[in-house]
Parts: C-alpha cells; sequence; structure tokens
C-alpha cells in the first residue's frame, strides 16, 4: 500500500487472503476500480465484498475501462471517499486507474490543487502528468 493522502491508500490487485493483513494495518474501506474478468484469476468484486464483510471492512466497487473514464466515474469516487470509514484503500492492477480517480475527485471536489494531487501521486509512485489537462478543467 502507497500513501495517496491522509487516509487513502493506494495498490495494485488485492486478493482475498490478503484482506486479514490489510484489516490489520488498520484499513477499514476498500474501493475496487478494476473490473471483473480483466484478467485470468483475478477475484471478482464480489468474492472481495464477500471477503471484505469478513474483516469487518465496507466495499465498494467502481470499476474504470481506460479510455472510458466519465464524470460518474470521478463523482462516484468523491463520494465513496466521503461516505465510507477510513482509511481507504483504493485498488486496480497497478494502482494507476484508482490514483488518477482520486486525483480527479480530490481536484474537482476542491480538496485539492491538481499540482498538490500530480506531486501527491508521484509521491507514491504514479506520475499523473499527462493528466494535467484534465485536472486543471476539473
Amino acid at each position: 500500500m502507497k500513501v495517496l493522502s491522509d487516509g487513502v491508500f493506494v495498490s495494485g490487485q488485492i486478493r482475498r487472503g490478503d484482506l486479514g493483513n490489510i484489516a490489520a494495518q488498520g484499513v477499514r474501506s476498500l474501493i475496487c476500480n478494476r473490473p471483473d474478468g480483466e484478467q485470468f484469476g483475478q477475484p471478482t468484486g464480489a468474492q472481495l465484498a464477500e471477503a471484505a464483510g469478513t474483516v469487518g471492512m465496507e466495499f465498494r466497487s467502481i470499476p474504470l475501462v481506460m479510455g472510458s473514464l466519465s464524470p460518474t466515474h470521478i463523482e462516484e469516487t468523491a463520494a465513496a471517499l466521503t461516505q465510507m470509514p477510513g482509511p481507504v484503500l483504493m485498488f486496480c492492477a497497478s494502482g494507476m486507474r484508482s490514483s488518477m480517480l482520486w486525483a480527479l475527485s480530490q481536484v474537482s471536489s476542491g480538496q485539492l490543487s491538481a499540482d498538490e494531487a500530480i506531486d501527491a501521486a508521484a509521491g507514491a509512485g504514479y506520475d499523473l502528468s499527462g493528466l494535467r489537462p484534465m485536472l486543471n478543467r476539473a
């Protein structure tokens, strides 16, 4: 898990067996940004939601297929980050889509500037500089 902001972490794909360790690190909510069936053998959102519930975590799925980003993705992410108990772990295949959605949600809601979001993502190892034009419009 890499830190994006206070109470928000990002990572690549997680497995059901990871959830006990993630919960033990204090994470209370999960946001999955990976669509089901993207890669063979990947756990489904339903499987992860069920497993998250067994360790007392909330789960929300906001799947993003690259190239199909919509305002709804950003709005749902902002709402999830506001409504779900933190700390929150957002995840996808590598963490890039989650980082993008986090940055767009934070800038569009006025929580961060584009520069602050890009810098925070860079600190976690994700280069969102190519997202700057979209962040500036958010």
